[in-house]
């Protein structure tokens, strides 16, 4: 049973600055002591959106102009740093659906993909272009059409992006979830036991 297709997502936009954002800085060690994933969105980013007394920083995710924020925009690598299936669940959890950056680590990029969270790259320009239209005004709408592969704002950008066939495909298809896929092809393992001479 396929899950539900991701054509395309909507919302508005806050742009995260600096290149090579790990996943330490996503989510930091100390929050992924966690049974499940629930309540791991208040912990994203947290060491640069508070300081070390616990005050809240400058940090785009603290301006109230982007607190209805959905979709991330990012520089280059983002997500590199350990594979902790945590940080893009911090993201999730936080309230984003979806990430427009010049490129990802490809763990990351894959972890995202199976929460059924959109990640496609842009040209730098057209990244400074996105945040300028965000930050000149906040209230500005953002589609990541994964079908056509452009994004496309409430002003008027109208941007080619690009990401992976395979991720395209699962996302659109509504096969983005591994744990689903197995479910779905239970009797099919079960075939392949029986043909297995160790199993």
């Amino acid at each position: 049973m396929a899950l539900d297709p991701v054509p395309s997502v909507t919302g508005r936009a806050v742009f995260i600055p600096g290149a090579d954002i790990d996943t330490d800085r996503i989510i930091p060690a100390r929050f992924m002591k966690c049974v499940t994933f629930d309540g791991l969105g208040e912990f994203a980013f947290y060491d640069v959106r508070f300081d070390e007394h616990g005050v809240k920083t400058q940090h785009p995710l603290n301006d109230p102009r982007f607190a209805k924020a959905s979709i991330l925009v990012a520089g280059v690598n983002f997500g590199c740093g350990s594979s902790r299936e945590h940080a893009p669940q911090s993201l999730r959890k936080y309230g984003f659906n979806g990430v427009i950056a010049e490129s990802f680590a490809e763990i990351f990029y894959g972890n995202s993909t199976t929460l059924a969270m959109p990640c496609v790259m842009a040209s730098p320009a057209d990244i400074v272009a996105i945040r300028d239209a965000v930050e000149a005004d906040p209230e500005t709408e953002v589609t990541i059409d994964v079908q056509v592969l452009r994004v496309r704002t409430s002003c008027g950008l109208d941007i080619p992006v690009t990401m992976p066939d395979s991720a395209r495909e699962a996302l659109l298809s509504g096969r983005w979830d591994p744990i689903q896929e197995l479910l779905d092809n239970d009797s099919a393992i079960d075939a392949k036991a029986v043909e297995l001479h160790y199993v």
